[in-house]
């Protein structure tokens, strides 16, 4: 009814001029790429405005926008600007759930179980504050997780009583394997572990955790047990359906590798996983209209009950689902063989310099999209400032213990990486 009485006055104060233009400004959207091939990385790097100044080598840490998101955001942003109020009341009782469906053909799974939010630290946050846990429940992790899943965990621990209990995979990142990360794991699991939580992809040294193979051990112990994902550096790169992962929680910031809107990210649960889960931030999906005695909860899918509600950047959040049609127009397996090629072609090329450190194991089975390593007789931040200088924008990773970073991406070729290990070369 609500909705009715919404757009009934929509169309009374926008007027047909304003509405009609949506769709053909809404083709703009797709017509970037709609005409791409699958693996045609030379028009999908036209489709950034990034500077040609530079090697781009950490475009992993905050999306450029391609011209379909570009397009899509300003889309909204032009409507929302003309009359924001009518705008959005168009589109908060079905948007989200279109984003969250735009989400599941992506990465799997049911799009009722899709939460949205503004970044992986957003859904580590709202996921492990809301777990339901009691004094002496115990909470593992591993030693390589970021800031945010360990302050997370804290603050989850600090209100509850659990405890955390903290292990490390692997001694040498380098010669890191699957048999010893899981037995390394299996044997900190004890009987009061309700929680298991680890990242996919480790920014710190470039590990890819086999989490196929650490959820079959977890549940061998304990099928209980929770176990929740950061997977927010294999996102975007590996060609995987995350309901068939193994795990029961999945947090991703789509920022990153999915070329999303800057300030969007989902978290996929499984049923009994969500049940597990109270929510933090009072959602306004469809949990709204319960509270105004409209619904009943068991209409509300558990994702949109779990999405923080507020007032965001709606643009933003509206046009995620133009980066996922990208990603799925270039291909899952082809977006992933081409970054493990590039990958691997830069681990090689490190490995021959006698200089250089190299930490990220070289299969690509145990890491993906990140190269950690470390230049003789320099830090990590001299490393990465020779390298600006030479026109090469690289990172550090922002751990205690700090390494060079290169995160070969779609946005590369083979010559950019040629030229990047030149400059490292360089530096012995």
């Amino acid at each position: 009814m609500l909705r009715r009485q919404f757009l009934t006055r929509l169309s009374s104060v926008l007027g047909a001029s304003l509405l009609s233009n949506t769709p053909a400004v809404a083709a703009l959207g797709t017509a970037s790429y709609s005409n791409m091939k699958p693996a045609d990385w030379k028009s999908l790097r036209a489709l950034f405005p990034l500077t040609k100044d530079y090697i781009q080598l950490s475009t992993f840490l905050l999306a450029s926008h391609p011209a379909p998101v570009r397009l899509a955001i300003d889309r909204h942003r032009d409507l929302l600007d003309k009359n924001p109020a009518d705008y959005w009341h168009s589109k908060f009782e079905t948007i989200d759930a279109n984003v969250c469906q735009s989400a599941a053909d992506y990465m799997g799974g049911n799009s009722r179980n899709i939460a949205l939010t503004d970044s992986t630290t957003m859904g580590l946050g709202m996921v492990y504050n809301g777990l339901m846990l009691k004094s002496g429940d115990e909470i593992v992790q591993t030693t390589h997780d970021h800031y945010s899943t360990d302050m997370s965990l804290a603050y989850a621990a600090k209100r509850s009583g659990a405890v955390v209990k903290r292990v490390s995979l692997y001694d040498e990142a380098a010669k890191a394997n699957e048999t010893e990360i899981v037995a390394r794991l299996k044997q900190a699991i004890s009987k009061k572990t309700k929680v298991v939580a680890v990242t996919w992809v480790h920014s710190c040294t470039g590990v890819k955790l086999p989490i196929k193979a650490i959820s079959k051990a977890i549940r061998s112990v304990n099928p209980d047990i929770l176990f929740c994902v950061d997977g927010v550096h294999g996102f975007g790169i590996e060609d995987q359906d995350v309901s068939q992962l193994g795990c029961d929680i999945f947090i991703a910031g789509t920022h990153k590798w999915i070329f999303g809107p800057r300030g969007t990210g989902v978290v996929w649960g499984t049923d009994r996983a969500w049940q597990m889960i109270e929510p933090v931030i009072p959602s306004f999906s469809a949990s709204y209209m319960v509270w105004l005695g409209q619904l009943t909860q068991d209409k509300v899918a558990i994702g949109e009950h779990m999405s923080p509600g507020g007032f965001h950047s709606f643009e933003h959040r509206w046009a995620l689902p133009e980066a996922f049609a990208l990603h799925q127009q270039l291909g899952k397996d082809n977006i992933q063989k081409r970054i493990h090629q590039l990958n691997t072609q830069t681990k090689q090329g490190l490995a021959k310099m006698s200089h250089v450190k190299l930490y990220t194991p070289k299969s690509p089975s145990i890491s993906s999209g990140l190269v950690c390593f470390d230049v003789n007789g320099m830090t990590p931040e001299q490393v990465v400032k020779a390298l600006h200088q030479r026109g090469v924008i690289m990172s550090s990773t922002p751990y205690r213990e700090s390494y060079a970073r290169f995160a070969p991406s779609l946005l590369n070729n083979e010559q950019e990486i040629e030229q990047a290990l030149a400059e490292i070369k360089r530096l012995g």
